[in-house]
């Protein structure tokens, strides 16, 4: 009976524990954090676009001025990518996210492809996000504030799931390490620069404000 008992508890202690990703506390709350942001962005575009329908007189609550309102951004084209509203594919993404974050929080193990997928993931809502920052700024001259939240959060997310996804590779690579190394100054970098396209393309109209 003893030996049955002891055999019982080495094979348990020989169970290989559950694969996963390590995720670092700080990065977990950033990944929750910029889903919830996401998804009320989102949400308040999809409610504000079904307004404007169910009302043509409607006035957006994100109309704040000439430059800044979602009235003249929610009508074009570029809205409606897909054939449906833009948002929509934030609500079902920005979700997926935030059940990410959750189960980081809660130390739950997710597999490295898991993060690589979001990371992907994330890379490819950054393209579009760039694509409309582009199209704002240069095709329909307005910036909704709530999509301007999307982009705000799109690029730390980026960031932070890189950095989960394909931390072993900086142990790896000299080019990798550096750019783990300095992620968050390239990071503010990229901030400026989106700002600094803003502020240039709207001189005119900031002008009037001093």
């Amino acid at each position: 009976m003893t030996i049955a008992v002891s055999t019982e508890s080495t094979a348990r202690s020989d169970d290989p524990a559950p694969a996963g990703t390590p995720v670092p506390l700080g990065s977990a709350w950033w990944v929750l954090i910029a889903g919830v942001i996401g998804l009320i962005a989102s949400m308040t575009l999809t409610v504000e676009k079904i307004k404007s329908l169910l009302d043509p007189l409607y006035v957006p609550s994100c109309n704040l001025n000439p430059v800044l309102g979602c009235g003249s951004v929610m009508g074009t084209p570029q809205a409606s990518l897909l054939g449906f509203p833009n948002p929509l594919i934030g609500i079902v993404a920005f979700t997926v996210v935030i059940v990410s974050g959750v189960l980081s929080l809660a130390k739950v193990p997710l597999p490295q492809w898991y993060w690589i997928g979001l990371a992907v993931a994330t890379a490819a809502g950054a393209v579009f996000v760039h694509w409309l920052i582009y199209q704002s700024l240069y095709r329909i001259g307005a910036l909704c504030p709530y999509c301007m939240m999307v982009w705000a959060v799109t690029i730390p997310l980026l960031v932070v799931a890189a950095s989960v996804a394909f931390r072993p590779a900086c142990e790896r690579s000299a080019v990798a390490s550096v750019l783990y190394r300095w992620r968050w100054s390239i990071t503010a970098l990229w901030f400026a620069a989106v700002i600094v396209l803003i502020v240039v393309r709207f001189r005119d109209y900031w002008s009037t404000l001093l």
